[in-house]
């Protein structure tokens, strides 16, 4: 019989003190991680990246930058994210627990129930749009609210049906670099559009490496994915330099439009020949290691690509401002106007 610990007010005040909190703080510390692991919180402060610059540059064109408006776009931004992934999380748990990479997730770990993150998706997804409406504008909010519907109501459960999920996913990566364009011109001006090509473009060499790495694993969960019903890999590492090589023009289409300098034209295009060379030789190999190597370089170009083009960023008020398009194709003014000088 285990020998009866003497009882004290002193030692009875201080367990009463100290166990609780420490059991609290342990509990929501895990409740806290449960969360951010449902919305997802790297990809949705990726999110929140190409966001900022979408404004940033879009700024530019309008009166300058207002720290409120584009705090407010970068919170509501990743708290619709964090829904979004939130979603595809309660959705995909059955899935998530024949994945090794997916398998401790939230809900698979047991955790949270599919039901507690259904609710947490629904409320951070309408807090972020909450937010996004008075604190930037009616139509950043209105792309938010299209962007949750895609990546849920279609990218999710296209995933098990055809390969098309990819560029449907892609989409919704586009997305957000409009999104910040919104929020500071409440417009998508062309400039806007060319960004959202821009990561759309990306996504797809990244995503593929992605899954090639892991098609095993993508297979075991009944997914559709490229590497997994095309195994020789010939399609996806040829769509890899295809589409490494579109990045070039479409980066250039920001200097011909007028939005990004010479330095950027430069920078970028040594960028895209970087994601080239690689694609091309992880199609000679197909090994792990080259999906590997590509993947990483995907995710370093993103953010070196978008600090250049924030630095090289022109604006309607630079004095290099004239668009390059300007000086080859004469203004639609003189085709509507019949008095203006031909």
């Amino acid at each position: 019989m285990a020998e009866a610990q003497p009882i004290s007010l002193g030692n009875a005040v201080a367990a009463a003190a100290a166990s609780p909190p420490v059991a609290a703080r342990r509990a929501r510390r895990s409740l806290y991680r449960s969360y951010m692991d449902l919305g997802k919180s790297r990809l949705s402060a990726m999110v929140v990246v190409t966001t900022a610059l979408g404004y940033l540059v879009g700024s530019r064109q309008a009166d300058g930058i207002h720290f409120t408006t584009l705090l407010c776009t970068c919170l509501g931004t990743f708290l619709a994210a964090m829904g979004a992934g939130a979603f595809n999380q309660a959705i995909e748990a059955r899935r998530d627990a024949r994945m090794r990479r997916t398998q401790s997730r939230p809900i698979p770990a047991g955790d949270v129930s599919a039901t507690h993150a259904a609710f947490f998706a629904l409320i951070a997804s309408i807090a972020g749009i909450a937010i996004l409406c008075p604190g930037a504008n009616g139509l950043t909010a209105t792309l938010a609210f299209l962007n949750i519907i895609i990546y849920v109501a279609i990218y999710t459960p296209l995933k098990t049906v055809s390969t098309v999920n990819t560029l449907v996913g892609a989409v919704v990566g586009a997305i957000p670099p409009m999104m910040g364009w919104a929020a500071a011109t409440d417009s998508l001006s062309a400039g806007a559009w060319v960004l959202g090509a821009l990561l759309f473009i990306w996504q797809i060499p990244h995503f593929l490496a992605l899954a090639w790495m892991y098609r095993e694993d993508y297979a075991r969960g009944g997914y559709k994915m490229l590497s997994t019903v095309e195994p020789t890999g010939r399609l996806t590492t040829l769509l890899c330099i295809l589409y490494s090589l579109a990045l070039i023009p479409i980066c250039l289409a920001m200097t011909f439009l007028g939005h990004a300098g010479f330095a950027f034209a430069i920078i970028s295009a040594l960028l895209g020949a970087g994601l080239a060379v690689l694609s091309v030789r992880f199609a000679k190999s197909r090994s792990h290691a080259d999906a590997r190597r590509l993947f990483l370089a995907t995710i370093l170009y993103l953010p070196l690509l978008s600090a250049t083009l924030v630095i090289d960023s022109r604006g309607k008020y630079d004095n290099m401002q004239q668009a390059p398009a300007a000086r080859y194709f004469p203004s639609t003014d003189t085709f509507i106007d019949p008095s203006a000088p031909r």
